[in-house]
């Protein structure tokens, strides 16, 4: 499959896709040299920026304690503990294995809709983010979910990347957390935004495309460069460009240094007041401000599909990140469907249910097709 970038949209009528049209150049915080192939070195602030903007508590948050707190009974529990208070939280977050039978006797005459993250739900958390690959056995899984259900893929990677990981050309993906969508043509039945682009793939085949984002790419393309030189004298240190954000992993990094990445990150957004700073999983995204995200790209596929008629359909999202929150977010309004939290530790979420780990997703996803397969052998 060739790159989406790669598409033919000569041919088509291409619709504005920001989200504000009013928004111009000089505000995107644009610099002089965004079409060049200069960056710049600037002197690093004073630590304190980033311990008073909340970046380091957050940097901290992203990884575990080894002691937990269990919530209003204010008493602290060992390491060797974290099993029962694990278990204690999932009082709040029950189990989507052991829920099975409540959620599918929800969908009884809907249309089951399945959204995926990618990193640390389809495939385990792993220091070489290029390397973050599923196993046969949950490449199976979500082949079979997809033979039987609507099924998209919304992750903070871009597109390309994330079909190069997935290779499945019978689903959806939503790249940069929701600002780079693709699915196909054909199986579209309704869409009432006019800021998409239908397209032919090189390969003929029928194609929309969805980018809210699309005229940030320059300026994501310049703090990428910044970012690559300010943090390269970092051990362990990682840039991704993703497109529509980019993103600076400090898995790898000394903890020591955690402050150093931060700060350096914080010098360079303050020139670019059209880009926000999120935190993930040991990793800091740099992501344009516009009203858009993982729950947003969920609400267009639907509607896009079809699909958004709280009575006909049950969409269900698994996700183990801060960003899946959005999409966990608007599922919970209005009861409207299930966000399923993997996890292995407490936290607070927009969830209802919850699996442990990237095997007990492929449990879960694997339930699914044995059960639709039942209900369709019982129809026969």
């Amino acid at each position: 499959m060739a790159s989406f970038d790669q598409m033919d949209l000569s041919s088509v009528n291409a619709f504005p896709v920001l989200a504000d049209s009013t928004i111009s150049q000089t505000i995107l915080g644009f610099h002089s040299s965004v079409f060049s192939n200069s960056v710049s070195k600037k002197k690093p602030g004073k630590f304190d920026d980033v311990r008073s903007n909340g970046w380091l508590d957050a940097m901290q948050s992203s990884s575990p304690p080894r002691k937990k707190m269990v919530k209003d009974i204010a008493i602290e529990l060992a390491s060797d503990d974290t099993d029962v208070v694990y278990y204690s939280w999932m009082l709040k977050y029950p189990s989507a294995l052991k829920s099975f039978h409540h959620i599918v006797n929800r969908a009884h005459k809907k249309k089951i809709v399945i959204f995926l993250d990618y990193d640390g739900t389809l495939s385990p958390i792993v220091d070489d983010p290029n390397r973050a690959f599923m196993s046969i056995d949950m490449h199976t899984a979500v082949k079979g979910v997809a033979k039987y259900f609507p099924t998209a893929i919304i992750s903070g990677r871009s597109c390309d990347k994330v079909y190069e990981l997935v290779g499945l050309t019978e689903i959806s993906y939503a790249g940069s957390h929701g600002m780079d969508i693709i699915f196909p043509a054909k199986d579209t039945i309704s869409i009432n935004h006019t800021n998409y682009i239908r397209s032919t793939h090189k390969q003929g085949k029928k194609v929309n495309l969805f980018q809210p984002a699309r005229e940030f790419i320059p300026v994501i393309n310049e703090v990428f460069r910044i970012l690559v030189e300010v943090t390269k004298d970092i051990p362990g240190a990682f840039v991704e460009n993703h497109k529509f954000c980019t993103s600076v992993h400090y898995r790898n990094v000394d903890e020591k240094s955690w402050p150093i990445i931060a700060q350096r990150v914080h010098d360079v957004l303050k020139d670019y007041p059209r880009l926000i700073l999120t935190h993930g999983r040991k990793v800091l995204e740099i992501r344009p401000l516009i009203d858009w995200d993982k729950g947003k790209a969920v609400e267009f596929l639907l509607e896009s599909l079809g699909l958004s008629n709280i009575n006909d359909v049950l969409p269900i999202y698994i996700g183990d990140d801060r960003t899946d929150e959005d999409a966990f977010k608007v599922l919970r309004e209005g009861n409207r469907g299930y966000g399923i939290l993997v996890s292995s530790v407490p936290k607070e979420s927009k969830a209802f249910f919850s699996l442990r780990d990237t095997f007990e997703v492929k449990e879960f996803l694997k339930s699914l097709v044995k059960w639709k397969e039942q209900m369709s052998a019982t129809d026969k």
